[in-house]
């Protein structure tokens, strides 16, 4: 029984890095900023395929894609037609790509200290991760911290 769990889990996260790995992970990005490579490297470490586009106009991409200031960050990206904002967790996306809600995307706004790509140390800001849709309404998708 034991055996067949561990078996069913281990086929769950092959299937899951799979799908992940044929969805490309479009990533705008400034070459100054550190800690987006950094993010980045945190998507190649749960398997997302990705296509790294550094640019000096990452404004003209949120714009693009209706980032408001609000939910704004230092990077974003686009993947199956969603954007991602920001820091978010590799977990985060594949949630976003297996539930597949009715919103433009999700976003961690501002560079909370303890997410992918911001890690210093245990420091851990509490943050949230919000979905938001055209008009820039925001709920909470994931919530991490107290």
């Amino acid at each position: 029984m034991k055996l067949t769990k561990q078996l069913l889990l281990a086929s769950s996260l092959l299937l899951n890095s799979a799908l992940l790995m044929a969805e490309e992970i479009v990533v705008h990005r400034s070459s100054s900023c550190s800690c987006c490579g950094k993010w980045v490297e945190h998507l190649k470490q749960n398997h997302f395929s990705i296509k790294d586009i550094v640019t000096d106009d990452v404004q003209a991409i949120k714009d693009q894609y209706g980032v408001k200031a609000a939910l704004s960050s230092c990077h974003t990206a686009i993947i199956n037609s969603y954007v991602v904002e920001g820091h978010v967790p590799a977990a985060d996306i594949a949630k976003l790509l297996k539930t597949k809600p009715a919103v433009v995307g999700i976003s961690v706004p501002g560079m909370p200290i303890g997410t992918p790509g911001m890690e210093m140390g245990g420091k851990k800001d509490v943050y949230d991760v919000v979905s938001f849709d055209k008009q820039g309404k925001a709920q909470v998708f994931s919530h991490y911290g107290n």
